[in-house]
């Protein structure tokens, strides 16, 4: 009884660090983006869908509500197309994804939560012969 209560509580923690896992950036490196402002990774979700395999690349932007109100849509395009084409597309494995999202968020938030008080910008694109083709959807 006592072997098995410590091999559920084992278990429970187990999983509880693999959650944890989801939402803690695995590379802190600093990436440069094209606006300038500071972005590091935060982590990748892959998700099946009716569009098939979609791979969710998650960024830390923590200056993004100032850069929200200074740049133009294709400046700050520029930046998420630019995390596409440098970080996700090396980092791609078979099967590859039908569909690839870049997200900048001012500060970490669960995946598929909406927080009011977060700035947060997304835009998908396809793999296409080595670039992210913008998805209009």
């Amino acid at each position: 009884m006592i072997a098995r209560r410590i091999a559920s509580a084992a278990l429970a923690s187990v999983i509880g660090m693999a959650a944890l896992a989801e939402l803690t950036p695995v590379e802190a490196e600093d990436l440069t983006v094209p606006s300038g402002q500071p972005v590091t990774f935060y982590d990748t979700v892959m998700d099946q869908s009716a569009m098939g395999l979609t791979a969710r690349f998650r960024f830390l932007a923590p200056e993004l509500p100032r850069y929200l109100k200074d740049l133009s849509y294709e400046e700050l395009e520029a930046d998420l197309s630019a995390l596409c084409v440098s970080y996700a597309l090396p980092r791609l494995s078979a099967p590859e994804p039908a569909m690839i999202v870049i997200s900048l968020s001012e500060a970490p938030t669960e995946f598929g939560s909406t927080d009011p008080e977060v700035a947060q910008v997304f835009e998908a694109y396809r793999p296409v012969d080595g670039l992210c083709e913008w998805e209009a959807f």
